[in-house]
C-alpha cells in the first residue's frame, strides 16, 4: 500500500519537473498524512527529493558541477501559500532587489499573501509569508504590484532620478500600460511616479 503511494508521489514529483517546491499537503489526495510523511522520508533518503525545512521539500534542479541548486524563493513562497495557489506578492527589500533597485539580497525575504502567515528558515535565509489586505493583493503577480511594494519599501523621499531611470529601462510598453490600469491601487505619491514612468 505504502509502496503504491510512494510510486504515485514520485510520478507527481517527476511530472512537475525539477525546481518544484512542495509540502506534504500536495499529496494528501493519494493517502493518509502518515503514509505521505513516511514516503517523503524514504524519498529524501533515496536522494530523489530534498528536505528544505520542516514540512517543506523540493525536487532540486541540478548543475553538472555545483550539484543541487538552491530552491527559488518564489517557488518556496507559493508552496507555503498552499495547494490552492493563493496569491503571493514579493514585498519590501526583496521587491526592490528583483527590480534591480538594490543589489543586496535581504536576509529576510517577505511575500504578502491572502493566505495564512508562515515563516521558514532555509540556509540562514528567512522566507516570510505576511497576510495582508485585499487592496495590497489586487495587483499580485503584476509588475505594478512589484513596483508598488518596492517603492513603499524605499520611501517617498528616497526615490530619485536614478531609480526612475532604472525602472524606465526595465519596463516594456505593456508594463507601462499595466501601471496606468492599476493606478487606483497605488498610493497617491506612487501614482505620480507611475505617470512619470510613461515617458
Amino acid at each position: 500500500m505504502a509502496q503504491s503511494i510512494e510510486n504515485k508521489m514520485t510520478n507527481r514529483i517527476h511530472s512537475k519537473g525539477t525546481g518544484w517546491v512542495f509540502t506534504p499537503n500536495h499529496f494528501l489526495d493519494l493517502g493518509s498524512r502518515t503514509a505521505v510523511a513516511q514516503s517523503l522520508v524514504r524519498l529524501v533518503r533515496a536522494g530523489t527529493i530534498r528536505r528544505l525545512a520542516r514540512g517543506l521539500y523540493d525536487y532540486p534542479k541540478k548543475h553538472p558541477t555545483l550539484g543541487d541548486l538552491p530552491a527559488n524563493y518564489e517557488s518556496i513562497a507559493q508552496a507555503l501559500a498552499g495547494r490552492d495557489n493563493l496569491r503571493i506578492q514579493p514585498s519590501g527589500a526583496y521587491a526592490a532587489n528583483l527590480l534591480g533597485l538594490t543589489e543586496q539580497v535581504p536576509a529576510r525575504i517577505v511575500f504578502l499573501t491572502d493566505g495564512s502567515k508562515r515563516t521558514v528558515e532555509i540556509n540562514k535565509q528567512q522566507i516570510v509569508l505576511k497576510r495582508t489586505t485585499p487592496k495590497n493583493m489586487a495587483t499580485a503577480g503584476r509588475v505594478s504590484g512589484l513596483i508598488i511594494q518596492a517603492l513603499r519599501y524605499l520611501g517617498q523621499n528616497n526615490v530619485d532620478e536614478k531609480i526612475i531611470e532604472i525602472l524606465k529601462k526595465r519596463l516594456s510598453s505593456d508594463d507601462k500600460r499595466q501601471l496606468i490600469n492599476d493606478l487606483r491601487f497605488a498610493p497617491v505619491w506612487i501614482g505620480v511616479i507611475f505617470r512619470r514612468l510613461q515617458g
